[in-house]
This record gives structure tokens, sequence and C-alpha cells, in this order.
């Protein structure tokens, strides 16, 4: 039986999933990823309740970011009743502007959906380059990246976003640069290692002495066998940008009256908890049940990918 060599982008393949082999013209040659593995995992995926649920509330807050101008509903309008309960009229009661509270709660997701998300993707981009660096250069490079990481992540985030958010400008463009910058190390913590795991196997020592540039092997080699883990990464930190940014804005340093942002209202209505509880705790809710899903959306993709 004659034998087939594999070229380093097969290899690379075969390190990220279990190699299945095929018989041509009598010689064996080992394949990739098995037919269907992204579909089972998939399927694995959609029969788990939990995210179902997560995905459904998540798609109905982008939905909500999105369409909200669509339905008509006006997040600024005075009803002329201030303060009223829950009701047929006003599913989520008014707030003491007379502010329909669910169409302000829907609003904001707008805000939410803004700043989080691009602060995430931002955030992933930088800590994916940068642990890709980190972990494949080694030496002085990694130290160097790892003791600045180090500094980073010790510091508790939202302090930290509190001092440059207070230092610098608090628009939605500010706000995801620092959303970005403060939640990237963290990940290229986490990327480096998930780099140091693969840089012994051969398809990287393949791509070196077939001498391929440096950018090929990071992203046409490496970046493909961690991308489980940055996926991961990714929705985590999407998670955590999202709850920062409703902070911020609890705390005056994000978006400002008369903007319905989830943080805000909270922060406007926090002196009525007792006498009108529902202008706090639909917004609350609001932030709470996007967090968690996303939360869970992660976890159960790391379930299924680990």
């Amino acid at each position: 039986m004659t034998s087939v060599d594999l070229d380093h982008g097969e290899d690379a393949r075969l390190a990220v999933a279990a190699p299945e082999a095929v018989s041509v013209d009598g010689s064996t040659i080992v394949t990739g990823r098995p037919p269907g593995t992204f579909g089972r995992r998939a399927r694995r995926l959609l029969r788990r309740p939990s995210f179902v649920i997560s995905a459904v509330i998540v798609l109905w807050w982008i939905g909500a970011a999105l369409l909200w101008h669509v339905a008509g509903l006006d997040p600024f309008g005075n009803s002329g009743a201030a303060l009223a309960p829950p009701s047929a009229a006003h599913p989520f009661g008014t707030d003491n502007l007379g502010r329909s509270i669910f169409a302000r709660t829907l609003a904001g997701a707008d805000t939410a959906l803004l700043i989080g998300p691009l602060g995430a993707i931002l955030a992933t981009a930088l800590g994916t380059v940068l642990g890709l660096v980190a972990g494949y250069f080694k030496g002085w490079v990694d130290t160097g990246l790892m003791r600045l990481f180090d500094i980073l992540v010790v510091l508790p985030p939202l302090i930290f976003l509190i001092v440059i958010a207070g230092a610098f400008d608090t628009t939605p463009l500010a706000l995801i640069l620092i959303v970005g910058v403060v939640f990237a190390p963290g990940i290229a913590r986490i990327i480096r290692a998930a780099v140091l795991a693969e840089m012994g196997r051969s398809y990287v020592a393949s791509a070196r002495l077939q001498g391929e540039s440096v950018g090929r092997i990071l992203f046409g080699e490496l970046l493909p066998n961690v991308l489980p883990t940055v996926m991961i990464q990714a929705t985590l930190s999407l998670a955590s940008a999202v709850f920062m940014t409703a902070s911020l804005s609890f705390l005056g340093l994000g978006s400002q009256p008369p903007s319905p942002d989830w943080g805000l209202q909270i922060n406007e209505n926090r002196i009525y908890i007792q006498s009108a509880w529902w202008t706090v705790f639909f917004p609350a809710a609001a932030v709470a049940s996007l967090v968690v899903a996303v939360h869970l959306l992660a976890d159960n993709i790391k379930e299924v990918w680990r």
C-alpha cells in the first residue's frame, strides 16, 4: 500500500477533527474533518433547550433594536398618564414623564446592541491578533505582551472603564473603543494559551519548513484551529460589554437623557422603585435577560465544541 503525503493545510484540519481514512485506487488517504461534523454539532446545539431559549431571547432583542421604529413605538412621547401601572394601554406602565416603558425598553435595545457588540468585536479582533503573536513568537515578545496583559487584567474592568470614560468623551464611538481596549487583554491571554497548545502540532512545523510567511501561518494555519476558542470568547465578551455599557449609562457616563438606554432608565427611575416598581423592573429585566442569554449561548457552544 502506498502512502500519500498530506500538505500542511490538510494537516491543519486534522488538528481540529478526528481523521477519516478512505481508499482511492488502492491507496489510503487521510481526509480532513469527517463529513457532517459542523452539522452534527449544530443539531446537538438545537437539541439543547437552554441554547434554543437563549437564542430566541437574543433574537427578540435584536428584532426589537431593528424594528421598534417600524412598529411605530414612541419612546419619547408623553401619554398624559405619569407613573401609570401596567395595563392594556401600556403593557409595562409609564414613567414619571408619562412615557411608555414598553416603548422605551424595546427602543433601549438599540443602544445596547450598538455599543456592546461593536465593542466586543473590536476586543475579540485585538485580543485574537495579540494572542496569536504572543503565542507564536514567544521569547521577549511573549514576555512583554504578557506583562502588559497582566497589568490590564488585574484592574477591575468597571473601575477602569469609569476612569477612561471620565477622562475622555462618551460618544458611542468612544465607548466602543473603550470597551474594545478594556476586554482585549483577557481575550488575548486565552488565545495565547490556545496557540501554545497548537505550536507543537506537525502542521506548524510543516508550514515553517515550506517557507510560509508568518502572516500565513498565523491567520491561515493557527487561527482556524483556535477559532472555536475565539468564538466562545467573543460571545462571553459580548455579554460583559452589554452589562458594562448599561453600567456606564447608569453612572451617567454613557448615554444621556432622553435616551431610552436601559442603564439610564434604571438610574432615572430608581427613586420610584417603591411606588412605581415597573419603571425599574422592566429595563433591569431586559439587561439581565440579554446578558444571561448570551452567557448561556457561550456555555452551550463551549460544551459542544470542546
